[in-house]
């Protein structure tokens, strides 16, 4: 068995439908022909013995006094030979005297205890001495006022051809009609197969052709909403997200190149400036080469930042090398992000206003978005400036009070390495605000950024509350 299965396996799809049907469709007309034979057999045995205790009941007035008459007087010219079943008289020491030109039925003990008065009657199926297979009726002989005579039965007998050849024809019949059915069946079911795989068949072609060509602009058409049209739309769907993964990722790396081509540039042309005066053999005066490393430093400093940015960027959810998601305290995470900008703007005046609020999301990735909002606040303040944060109800504002964002640039402050034209001189990479925008994003919240009143700009980030605080808090 678990050889054919594994049989059953390597043959096509298309195959093993076909097959199925035609086993399917054989084994319910197998079925139905044995049940129909069955049933005729019994209908047809029924009606024949109905047809000899009928006979029976006719024959024993006329046609068994004369066959009796025969036997009993050992004379059988004595005997008519009439027409119809088989007749032959049966006595209980066994002696069997069969009509003329008859052949003689064996006689059974069944008979003999019809004979006997022991039994009503009999019906059996035995076969003549000529080998002809005979249905056997055997009753009690009467005299005409319907009295038994004691000691002697009657037997009628029937050939069973008319049972046995309808039979013979029907199963013909039937083995014809199946064969007939189980070859169509198996013809439908390769039309069947062939027209519902159609789909999938183009589905495969056009899997292979993505696989061989990296075409993801293909689509494969949606008929009806069955589970091939569900299967064909999750299929446009996947590579439709793949072409704008892939269009994104191509747009990141070149982003990123160009950005890192401006701190390398520097920093190779700080160093190619070294190497021409140390190669020469001049002195550089310690101002300039204090501030040739301060440049290289700084640099250095950039690039680093930029790559760190570029690692958080490209990670695919907040699930990554830093934790998984877990109930954080908002306000903790700002009261700490407020200390770290402190230390980049010491300057700086922070007005803080905390109410408690708990969020589910990563604590390492949310306290970055924090700081990165603050740091663009810092970046952007005056001197001895003020930056106001206020957190409510999972709503956090941060507002500093620069020179602002103008309405135009407003729609592409989240975009990656987008930088205002008037900020291109202050460090930074472009990101700070993207991986806010995608962290905030990923815990279920939103940012935006608007012109406060009074000048200045308001940061917005509005965070869902988690449904209980962390365990260690009470």
């Amino acid at each position: 068995m678990s050889k054919l299965v594994r049989r059953l396996r390597t043959l096509p799809l298309r195959s093993r439908i076909a097959l199925l049907v035609a086993v399917a469709v054989a084994a319910a007309v197998a079925a139905v022909a044995v049940t129909c034979w069955f049933i005729t057999e019994k209908q047809l045995y029924a009606q024949l013995d109905n047809d000899l205790v009928q006979q029976a009941h006719s024959v024993k007035q006329e046609q068994m006094d004369y066959v009796l008459a025969g036997c009993r007087s050992g004379n059988s010219s004595n005997q008519h030979n009439f027409p119809g079943p088989t007749i032959q008289i049966i006595e209980s020491d066994g002696t069997a005297c069969t009509s003329q030109g008859d052949p003689k039925i064996p006689v059974q003990p069944a008979d003999l205890a019809v004979a006997a008065g022991t039994s009503d009657h009999s019906v059996h199926t035995t076969d003549d001495v000529k080998g002809r297979a005979m249905r056997v009726l055997t009753v009690p002989i009467s005299t005409q006022s319907d009295a038994r005579i004691p000691g002697i039965a009657a037997t009628v007998a029937t050939p069973l051809d008319e049972i046995t050849n309808p039979l013979t024809t029907l199963a013909w019949v039937l083995l014809l009609v199946g064969g007939v059915g189980v070859l169509g069946s198996t013809a439908a079911g390769l039309w069947i197969a062939r027209a519902a795989l159609r789909p999938v068949d183009q589905l495969t072609e056009t899997v292979e052709h993505v696989a061989r060509t990296e075409d993801l602009t293909v689509r494969i058409p949606v008929e009806g909403d069955d589970e091939i049209a569900r299967l064909s739309e999750s299929f446009n769907s996947m590579t439709a997200s793949l072409a704008s993964s892939r269009e994104l990722q191509q747009q990141l790396i070149a982003d990123a190149g160009h950005e890192l081509r401006t701190p390398l540039t520097s920093m190779r042309t700080n160093i190619e400036l070294l190497t021409r005066i140390e190669e020469s053999g001049r002195s550089i005066p310690p101002e300039d080469r204090k501030a040739l490393m301060t440049s290289l430093k700084a640099q250095m400093t950039e690039l680093a930042a930029l790559i760190g940015d570029l690692q958080e960027l490209s990670r695919t959810g907040l699930t990554g090398a830093e934790g998984p998601l877990k109930v954080v305290s908002l306000h903790d995470t700002v009261r700490s992000a407020i200390e770290r900008a402190r230390l980049r703007g010491p300057e700086l005046t922070f007005e803080a206003e905390l109410a408690p609020w708990y969020v589910r999301s990563e604590p390492a990735a949310l306290e970055r978005a924090v700081v990165n909002l603050l740091d663009n606040a810092v970046k952007f303040s005056p001197d001895k400036g003020r930056v106001e944060v206020r957190l409510m109800r999972g709503t956090l504002t941060v507002r500093d009070h620069g020179p602002g964002i103008p309405d135009d640039e407003l729609p592409y402050v989240f975009d990656r390495f987008w930088r205002s034209p008037t900020a291109r001189a202050l460090p930074g990479s472009g990101l700070g605000l993207s991986i806010v925008a995608r962290t905030v994003e990923a815990s279920g919240g939103h940012v935006a950024l608007s012109a406060a009143d009074g000048g200045g700009t308001i940061a917005t980030l509005v965070l869902p509350g988690a449904p209980t605080p962390p365990p260690e808090i009470p």
